[in-house]
C-alpha cells in the first residue's frame, strides 16, 4: 500500500477544495494516485474539475507582437514579481515576442538564437538582463500565428495573454473575442476540438454520479447526455455566453458579424508550475541555531 503523506493530502485538498479526511480516504482508495483520487472525489461529491490546472506559481509576464497577418504570444519567466516589473526584463520579453513572430523559430531553443531588432540574439539579451538584475529568467513558451484573416491579442495586466486568429468581422470584434477568452477560459473553439480523452473522463464521472441516483438506466443515460451538453457549452468558445452580452452566445455573435474564430491560445504566467514556498522565519532560526 502506498504511503499517503500530508503533502499529498494538502495537494488534493488544494485541487478540489474538499476536506482533509475526504481527501485522505480518496488517496488511500486510489493507492496514492493523485489524479485517480481527484476523480473519485468528483464522483462522490459532484465537485467540478481540478483547480490545479489554473494554479499560478512562477513570476514573469506575457508579451505579444503583431505585424500584419503574423502575431506571437510569449511567456517569459523570472524569480520575483519585482523583477517582472523592471524595464530591462520587460524589454527582453518584448524582444522575444517580436523575434518569435518575425523569425518563426521551431522552438524555444531556436528562438534564443534569433537576432532581435537590437542586433543581439534573444539569448544575448537574456544573459545581459540576468547580469544586470541578478535573477534567472527564461522564455518558457511561445505560439506564433500566421493567417489569411486577422490577428487579435489581449493582455490582462501582464499575467494573462490571449492571441486569436479569426476571419470576418472587424478589429473591435477580435479584441472582444480575445477579452472574452481571457475572462471565460474556454479550452477550444468548438465541441469537435474537445480532446476525446477529456470527454471520456467527464462522461465516466457523470455516469457514476447519475447511477448513484438509483434512477432507471434510460433516465441515467439522458441525465449523462444532458450533463455532457452543458459541459461542452461551458468549455467551448462558441458555446459560452458572450461576456459583454450574456443573452447571446459567442457563436451567435460571430454569426451576426459573418465571422469565424480559426484558433486561439491563452497563456497564464506560471500556469502549472509549482513555486517553492520559502519559510524565511525557519531559515533565520536555523541560521541562528535557535
Amino acid at each position: 500500500m502506498a504511503e499517503i503523506t500530508a503533502k499529498m493530502v494538502a495537494d488534493l485538498r488544494a485541487a478540489t477544495g474538499l476536506g482533509m479526511m475526504e481527501c485522505k480516504k480518496a488517496l488511500v482508495e486510489a493507492e496514492g494516485d493523485l489524479a485517480k483520487a481527484e476523480e473519485i472525489l468528483r464522483i462522490k461529491s459532484g465537485a467540478k474539475a481540478s483547480k490545479l490546472a489554473g494554479r499560478t506559481a512562477a513570476e514573469g509576464v506575457i508579451a505579444t507582437f503583431v505585424e500584419g497577418k503574423v502575431g506571437a504570444l510569449v511567456e517569459v519567466n523570472c524569480e520575483t514579481d519585482f523583477v517582472a516589473k523592471d524595464e530591462t526584463f520587460l524589454a527582453f520579453a518584448k524582444a522575444a515576442a517580436e523575434a518569435a513572430a518575425k523569425a518563426n523559430p521551431a522552438d524555444v531553443e531556436a528562438l534564443g538564437a534569433v537576432q532581435a531588432a537590437s542586433g543581439q540574439s534573444v539569448e544575448e539579451i537574456r544573459k545581459a538582463a540576468i547580469a544586470k538584475l541578478g535573477e534567472n529568467m527564461s522564455v518558457r513558451r511561445f505560439v506564433r500565428y500566421e493567417t489569411e484573416g486577422q490577428i487579435a491579442t489581449y493582455l490582462h495586466g501582464s499575467k494573462i495573454g490571449v492571441i486569436v486568429d479569426y476571419t470576418g468581422g472587424d478589429e473591435q470584434l477580435g479584441k472582444d473575442i480575445a477579452m472574452h477568452i481571457a475572462a471565460s477560459k474556454p479550452i477550444c473553439v468548438s465541441k469537435d476540438e474537445v480532446p476525446a480523452e477529456t470527454l471520456e473522463t467527464e462522461r465516466r464521472i457523470y455516469t457514476e454520479q447519475a447511477a448513484q441516483s438509483g434512477k432507471p438506466a434510460e433516465i441515467v443515460a439522458k441525465m449523462v447526455e444532458g450533463r455532457i451538453t452543458k459541459y461542452l457549452a461551458e468549455v467551448t468558445l462558441v458555446g459560452q455566453p458572450f461576456v459583454k452580452d450574456p443573452d447571446q452566445t459567442v457563436e451567435k455573435l460571430l454569426a451576426s458579424k459573418s465571422a469565424k474564430v480559426n484558433a486561439f491560445t491563452m497563456f497564464v504566467v506560471g500556469e502549472g508550475i509549482e513555486k517553492k514556498v520559502v519559510d524565511y522565519a525557519a531559515e533565520v532560526a536555523a541560521a541562528a541555531k535557535i
